[in-house]
């Protein structure tokens, strides 16, 4: 298969407090950034998305006394799992993976920058309403079918495909390329609802050199 013109490779949260010894480790989730550099090569339209929280966000435990990692709280929006803090915008945690091919990215979105709302998905925050710019970038470019991969596969690789489908654009997971957190089933149950909305999964080496 060969990467069309209206095909974009979205690679999510690729960064440093995502991969093995950072503040909010994804089991092996540095394995995911040879195949991400190889699709990276092979796609003509690249986009990249970085978590960016500023200190004190509200999904950190540390911002809420009493309560710990992993501890859930109701909040304006719904239910918010609550992560060690990471991400912070401007450290080394924030920055996107070491060695990452990055500089072929043409967009950076950048997510969970809002004090009180946390983001997961690269079209809309965890609100469900405020968008990102990502669908109105993708539309105005002529971009139809979006690639996902990154991590995490269970939260924002899923929250973005299942949002790209439902903003109208076709959606495919690369199952190599992307890892979960999976705590209690999430990520069968993530691949799941995706499957259930038309989101389609594929290997890297499917996709083959640029003409």
């Amino acid at each position: 298969m060969i990467p069309g013109s209206s095909d974009v490779l979205l690679v999510v949260d690729v960064q440093v407090d995502f991969l093995p010894g950072g503040a909010l480790a994804v089991p092996d989730g540095d394995a995911v950034i040879a195949p991400i550099n190889r699709l990276i090569d092979r796609f003509a339209h690249v986009v990249v998305t970085q978590d960016w929280h500023p200190p004190g966000h509200v999904s950190f435990a540390a911002s809420h006394p009493g309560r710990a990692p992993f501890d859930s709280v109701a909040l304006p929006y719904g239910d918010q799992v609550l992560w060690p803090e990471h991400c912070v915008r401007g450290t080394g945690g924030a920055a996107l993976a070491t060695g990452l091919r990055a500089e072929r990215a043409e967009l950076v979105i950048r997510k969970g920058h809002q004090p009180g709302v946390d983001s997961y998905s690269a079209f809309l925050e965890a609100d469900r309403t405020t968008p990102t710019g990502l669908a109105g970038y993708l539309r105005e470019r002529g971009l139809t079918r979006v690639v996902v991969c990154g991590l995490a596969t269970d939260y924002c690789v899923a929250w973005t495909a299942l949002d790209a489908r439902a903003a109208g654009f076709e959606a495919v997971v690369v199952t190599d390329a992307v890892r979960g957190i999976d705590v209690d089933g999430s990520v069968d149950r993530a691949l799941a609802a995706m499957a259930a909305a038309g989101v389609g999964f594929i290997e890297s080496g499917a996709y083959t050199a640029l003409p």
